[in-house]
C-alpha cells in the first residue's frame, strides 16, 4: 500500500496529459478536458495543491455519473452595454468559466468595464488562473464564486455559507502580472483535502469537528471558519451576493453540495468584473506604479524569521518557476491513480459536504 506522504516528481506537460486522458475517459470531450488539465496542472505548478490532481478523481467521478454536461448548450446573454450572463448548462466548470473569458475582454475593450455573470456551472477551480489572463490583456480585474454551505458563521454553530474565494488581479510592465486569490476562510476546503491526500495534520484555526471544538486532524473537520473571524463572515456574505443572488441562483445553506446528487448540475455561480485602467490613467503610468509598488516592497527590511519581503501572490509565481524546471511534487497514489485505468473510485456520492 502507498504511504500517503510518498511524493514523486513529475513534469508540468506530462502531468497536464495525464489528468487529460483521465478526464476524457470519464467523458469529458478533448476541449473540455485539455482546458481542464491546464487549469489544474497551473495550480500545482503554484504549489496550490488544493486545486490541482487532487481534484481529479472527483471530478472523473462527476463527469462519469452524468452530474457535468458533457456537451453544454451555452447562452450568452447581453444585459446592458457592459453587462451579461454566460449560461454554461452545467458543462465543465474551468472549461465554462475560460470561454467567458471571451466575452468579458470583449465588453471591456469596447467599454472600459465588464460585468459578466458565469451562471449553472460545477466547480470552476482557481480564480487567479482567470484574473492573470485579463491581466495579461492588460486590464484589472476581481473574480468570485460561491461554494457549498461548510463554514461556522462568526458566533453560530452551523454551517451556512461557502469558503467563497475572491481573486484580483492587474498588468504588470514586467514580469507575469499581479494576482492575488484566497478563500474567505482559513484556508480552502481543497487545502484539507491536501493534508488528507499527504496524511497530515492541519494547524487547530482552521475549522472545527461536529462537536464545534477546534481539530488539527482533517479527516473529522466538519466546519470551517472565516477568516479573521466577524471580516470573513462579511466578505462571503457579499461574495454570495455577487456571483449567487445577483443572477437568481441558490444562495448559502441551498447551494448544492460537492457530492450530493452526482448525477445532477451544480447551477454554481462565478462572476467576473474588469476594468481598463486607460480610462483612468495610462497604462504606462499604471504599471509603473505597480513596479514601484513591487521594489518598495522588496526593498523592507524582513522581520525575524522571514529572508523577504513579498508582495501578495509571489510565492506562487516563484514556486512555478521552480517547478518547471525541477518538476511537481505529487503523492504518489494520486500519480498512480492518474496512471492507472481506473476512471474513478465511486467513493463520492451522496456524501456530505466533507467526504473522504
Amino acid at each position: 500500500m502507498t504511504d500517503k506522504n510518498e511524493t514523486v516528481k513529475i513534469q508540468a506537460s506530462r502531468l497536464q496529459d495525464l489528468i487529460k486522458k483521465k478526464l476524457m475517459a470519464a467523458g469529458l470531450p478533448e476541449d473540455s478536458a485539455l482546458e481542464t488539465a491546464k487549469h489544474l496542472t497551473y495550480a500545482d505548478l503554484s504549489d496550490i495543491h488544493s486545486h490541482g490532481a487532487v481534484r481529479v478523481a472527483y471530478y472523473a467521478e462527476r463527469i462519469a455519473k452524468g452530474g457535468v454536461t458533457k456537451k453544454p448548450k451555452i447562452t450568452y446573454t447581453k444585459t446592458g452595454p457592459a453587462t451579461a450572463t454566460f449560461d454554461g448548462d452545467n458543462g465543465q466548470g474551468h472549461y465554462i468559466a475560460n470561454l467567458a473569458l471571451e466575452k468579458v475582454i470583449e465588453l471591456v475593450k469596447e467599454n472600459g468595464i465588464a460585468m459578466v455573470g458565469v451562471t449553472h456551472v460545477s466547480h470552476t477551480g482557481m480564480l487567479a488562473y482567470y484574473v492573470e489572463k485579463l491581466a495579461e490583456e492588460g486590464y484589472v480585474s476581481l473574480s468570485m464564486t460561491q461554494s457549498d454551505p461548510m463554514v461556522v458563521p462568526f458566533g453560530g454553530s452551523e454551517n451556512y455559507f461557502g469558503t467563497n474565494p475572491i481573486a484580483f488581479g492587474a498588468p504588470r510592465k514586467e514580469g507575469r502580472p499581479i494576482f492575488f486569490d484566497m478563500a474567505t476562510t482559513v484556508q480552502a476546503w481543497g487545502k484539507v483535502l491536501d493534508a488528507r491526500s499527504k496524511g497530515e495534520s492541519i494547524p487547530d484555526t482552521w475549522a472545527v469537528d461536529a462537536e464545534g471544538n477546534s481539530t488539527t486532524d482533517p479527516h473529522k473537520v466538519a466546519g470551517l471558519l472565516p477568516i479573521a473571524g466577524p471580516k470573513g463572515y462579511g466578505l462571503m456574505m457579499i461574495v454570495d451576493i455577487l456571483s449567487g443572488m445577483l443572477f437568481g441562483l441558490p444562495f448559502g445553506k441551498s447551494v448544492s453540495s460537492m457530492y450530493n446528487d452526482l448525477d445532477k448540475g451544480r447551477d454554481l455561480g462565478h462572476v467576473y468584473i474588469a476594468v481598463d485602467p486607460e480610462r483612468f490613467t495610462s497604462l504606462d503610468q499604471f504599471t509603473s506604479s505597480i513596479e514601484q509598488m513591487v521594489e518598495e516592497l522588496h526593498a523592507i527590511k524582513p522581520a525575524d524569521g522571514f529572508d523577504q519581503v513579498y508582495y501578495p501572490g509571489e510565492l506562487a509565481v516563484l514556486s512555478t518557476e521552480r517547478n518547471l524546471e525541477e518538476g511537481i511534487d505529487i503523492p504518489k497514489h494520486i500519480v498512480d491513480y492518474l496512471e492507472s485505468d481506473t476512471v474513478h473510485f465511486d467513493q463520492y456520492g451522496n456524501k456530505g459536504a466533507f467526504a473522504e
